[in-house]
C-alpha cells in the first residue's frame, strides 16, 4: 500500500517537528465539538491524532481515515489512540461506516490532494459521510501569493534553528512544493513535498458540487473574523436538512 510522504521516519518524528499550541488545541477541541452537536466525527488525514485525542477526551465519538499506516501506528502508540476507530485509504475515496454530524480536514492537509479533481472529490466523499444537516470543516493556509515579489517564484517560510523551509510555487497550476532541511545533530534530512493551493472562493465552489453551502468562516479557532489580510481561515460547509 502507497504510505503517501508520510512514511515511517516523518511518523516517528511528526509530533515533535509539528508541535501545537496547547491553548490552540484546546481551542480547536472545543470549537469541533460545539460542531458536531450530538453526533458522531469523522477526521480526514487523522495522522497522529494530535486533533482527534483532544477531542476525543470531550466526549465525542471519533473516527478517522488515514493514508499512512505509520502515522497510524503512532496514534494507536498514544493513551486512547487504541479506541480510535482508523479506516487505512485515501480520503478522497475511502468509506466509513455510519454517518456523521461532522468530518473534518485541518493543518493544510486539503493542500496534499494535488489535483482539483482529487480536492473535489474529498468534498464529495464528506459530503457523503454526512447526515442531513452535517458540517465539513477545513482548516488550511490562505495562500500566501502576495508576500511573493512579482516574477518570483519562491517563499521562505521558515528559518529556525534546525530547520530552514522554503516554498517553489507555479502560479499557473496552483501547485507548490516545500522543500525542508532539518539537522538532527550532525545528520542533515531534506526533503520536499507536493501540494496545491485554493483560494476560499474556490473551495466554497467545490463545496456547492458536493451539495453543500458555506456557513462559517472564520481566521482562527477562536472565530476571529476573516479579512483581506487573515493568513489562514477555518471554513464551515454545511449539508442541507
Amino acid at each position: 500500500m502507497n504510505d503517501g510522504y508520510f512514511d515511517a521516519e516523518i511518523a516517528r518524528t511528526y509530533d515533535a517537528r509539528h508541535q501545537s499550541d496547547p491553548l490552540e488545541l484546546e481551542h480547536s477541541a472545543r470549537l469541533l465539538k460545539a460542531l458536531a452537536g450530538d453526533g458522531d466525527a469523522l477526521e480526514f488525514a487523522i495522522g497522529t491524532g494530535r486533533v482527534a485525542l483532544p477531542l476525543a477526551s470531550l466526549g465525542v465519538s471519533v473516527s478517522g481515515i488515514e493514508l499512512s499506516r505509520f502515522m497510524v501506528d503512532v496514534l494507536r502508540s498514544k493513551e486512547g489512540g487504541a479506541q480510535i476507530e482508523v479506516t487505512v485509504g485515501d480520503m478522497t475515496t475511502a468509506r466509513v461506516k455510519g454517518v456523521f454530524s461532522l468530518v473534518y480536514l485541518v493543518y493544510n492537509t486539503i493542500d496534499n490532494l494535488v489535483t482539483q479533481e482529487a480536492q473535489v472529490a474529498c468534498f464529495q466523499n464528506a459530503s457523503a459521510h454526512l447526515a442531513p444537516g452535517g458540517r465539513f470543516l477545513i482548516e488550511t493556509l490562505v495562500p500566501p501569493i502576495q508576500k511573493i515579489p512579482f516574477g518570483e517564484n519562491k517563499l521562505a517560510f521558515d528559518r529556525s534553528e534546525g530547520h530552514w523551509g522554503i516554498d517553489e510555487f507555479d502560479l499557473v497550476s496552483q501547485n507548490y512544493a516545500s522543500h525542508h532541511a532539518w539537522i538532527e545533530g550532525d545528520r542533515p534530512l531534506v526533503g520536499h513535498v507536493p501540494f496545491r493551493y485554493a483560494w476560499p472562493a474556490e473551495m466554497d465552489l467545490m463545496a456547492r458540487l458536493a451539495g453543500m453551502s458555506l456557513e462559517y468562516r472564520w481566521s482562527d479557532w477562536q472565530k476571529s473574523p476573516f479579512e483581506a489580510t487573515s493568513k489562514s481561515h477555518i471554513s464551515v460547509w454545511r449539508k442541507p436538512l
